[in-house]
């Protein structure tokens, strides 16, 4: 398995495939809510498993500190490691970041991802919230 930064049109048109096929198509993400106004300021990544595209996730910079945010797996791979290679890749990208450092890392985790991120070092804090249809916690690294 291979986990990079998004560098070409192909595998940008493939990322987009996998979110729209993970939270549009699966969890009934309005198309509006899953697309929006931070693509092009986020660094994205895609994972592939035998040169076929997988997963994908990206993270940005916020008012806030970091956030890692649309993490998807295609259903074929899931319980493969798709999800951690993600985690770990993004998390060594952003710890890579000069301007990063210092900085609160956090996410909205899905209540069924919580165990993934935790092993990562992310903690629940506040209550358990709904976006998008979905329930959440955000969870920062600590």
């Amino acid at each position: 398995m291979t986990v990079y930064l998004i560098q070409s049109p192909e595998d940008w048109q493939k990322a987009l495939q996998i979110r729209k096929q993970v939270f549009v198509v699966e969890q009934k993400v309005d198309e509006k809510e899953e697309f929006d106004e931070f693509e092009e300021i986020s660094r994205h990544f895609i994972a592939k498993i035998s040169d076929q595209a997988v997963g994908t996730a990206r993270w940005r910079y916020t008012e806030k500190g970091i956030k890692l945010e649309r993490f998807a797996v295609s259903a074929d791979a899931r319980g493969k490691g798709v999800g951690q290679e993600l985690v770990k890749t993004i998390l060594q990208d952003v710890d890579n970041q000069a301007e990063s450092k210092g900085k609160l890392c956090y996410l909205h985790g899905q209540i069924t991802a919580v165990y993934l991120y935790e092993k990562f070092g992310f903690q629940k804090v506040g209550d358990i919230f709904d976006e998008c249809g979905i329930l959440h916690y955000k969870m920062i690294r600590k």
